[in-house]
């Protein structure tokens, strides 16, 4: 590759782990002096992280791949991700594609195109395009819930250590952020990758040691599931200098029989214990979640459970995923599906719902002052920024001179389905 043609494209479907690891290519490449492709320029190297998590997502990553050669056809195309190690086969058919490198050889992707060189560390030290930087500190997971595809494709759980995970966090700060995300595919399972022998760390010692990193003004956790959140661990975000009081508390189902069915290790009883117990210790704690719609089975009485759950707990945000059959899952072989017309209706029945919900949640805040972390200024509303508060609630304020990444102190006067509206204290 010719000095002039160092350029490169990166494309990211699918989770936050994703996004850090092409945020960790990217600054790899900066690194080497490679630079980013601009808009209408032929890139030299394009990568794809794609997707399997639904049918969506296969489609999604396939248009993706196929856009890119379009786009590029004199650049090396890499595909990685979860789509690429389930069905390899599938790329390496789509014209274009040059190297296909599953999820176990992630970290050393750059390595199959630069084999001779000596590459920079896989880590992130910013995280582009955004105000919160996620640090990926797990990978992999052991639960092989029914529906699910990932332990399949990621593999077994493996963690980071809290040396890494506190070096890397410190040179975010460094570059000027403010908030840190830790985030994996299973975080609770986070066990600090000890020595054979040696007592295995928790996600507990992990927060502890990123809460007391001096320059985090906000540290969050992100996707645990209920039955993860033990005293110890919600003491320390309770009680914790920087932690913030919002959680991403894994639902998927408010039955008991389809959380059975999911292979789910916990009830509804326990997840809202889970709620009650956080609430009990800080009123303002808030908490986003994860709901599937239409798993195999799913009667509408099963549904209108996990409406009961939604309403009773007014999350913040809902992340809703309509069931998607996925190959070698035992969801998959299940009997019972649920028509595709009624999954269609289940899902704007959570979406309208959640939007309700979360403006009662954000009702409550009328009147209170606040902090928000700005985040992003939208063309449609070119007078105002967004952001954030600690527990999560999102809100507009005037633009005036801020930027994003700012932590202002705001006083919410209103409310609107579009969130919070607050005037800036001087």
């Amino acid at each position: 590759m010719e000095s002039q043609q160092k350029t490169f494209q990166i494309v990211t479907l699918g989770c936050r782990t994703n996004q850090y690891e092409s945020q960790a290519y990217k600054d790899q490449l900066e690194a080497m002096g490679y630079s980013q492709a601009k808009d209408g320029e032929e890139a030299a190297l394009c990568i794809v992280n794609t997707c399997t998590v639904t049918e969506s997502a296969d489609s999604s990553s396939r248009h993706e791949i196929r856009q890119l050669a379009k786009r590029n056809p004199q650049a090396k195309l890499v595909v990685t991700g979860c789509f690429a190690e389930r069905d390899p086969g599938a790329i390496h058919a789509i014209e274009g594609v040059s190297h296909v490198v599953p999820n176990k050889d992630k970290e050393n992707l750059l390595s199959v195109i630069f084999p001779e060189t000596e590459l920079p560390e896989f880590s992130i030290k910013q995280f582009e395009s955004h105000t919160r930087a996620f640090v990926k500190v797990q990978d992999g997971c052991n639960s092989f819930c029914t529906y699910c595809i990932i332990p399949y494709v990621r593999g077994r759980s493996r963690s980071r250590t809290i040396e890494s995970v506190v070096q890397e966090v410190r040179d975010l700060v460094a570059n000027g952020f403010k908030e840190v995300v830790l985030t994996g595919i299973n975080i609770g399972d986070f066990d600090g990758d000890q020595p054979e022998g040696a007592p295995p760390h928790r996600l507990v010692d992990l927060v502890r040691a990123v809460d007391a990193i001096e320059g985090v003004e906000r540290l969050r956790i992100s996707s645990i599931d209920p039955d993860e959140v033990d005293d110890e661990l919600m003491e320390a975000v309770i009680h914790g200098k920087n932690t913030c009081h919002s959680m991403h508390v894994v639902l998927q189902a408010g039955s008991n029989v389809v959380l059975k069915r999911m292979n789910r290790k916990y009830t509804r009883q326990v997840f809202f214990n889970t709620i009650e117990r956080l609430q009990a210790a800080s009123p303002r704690f808030t908490f986003t979640t994860d709901i599937i719609v239409g798993f195999p089975g799913e009667t509408d009485a099963d549904f209108q459970e996990t409406l009961e759950v939604m309403r009773e707990v007014k999350f913040a945000k809902v992340h809703m995923f309509p069931y998607s059959d996925r190959p070698r899952t035992r969801a998959n072989l299940m009997p019972n599906k649920v028509p595709p017309q009624m999954i269609r209706e289940r899902k704007q029945q959570v979406l309208q719902v959640s939007e309700e919900i979360s403006f009662v949640l954000r009702e409550q805040y009328v009147g209170k002052t606040m902090a928000i972390l700005t985040e992003s200024i939208d063309e449609r509303r070119p007078n105002e920024i967004c952001g954030h508060t600690e527990n999560f609630l999102f809100a507009w304020v005037p633009r005036g001179n801020l930027q994003p990444n700012e932590l202002v102190t705001v006083d919410f006067v209103a409310n609107t389905p579009e969130g919070l509206i607050g005037k800036v204290r001087q």
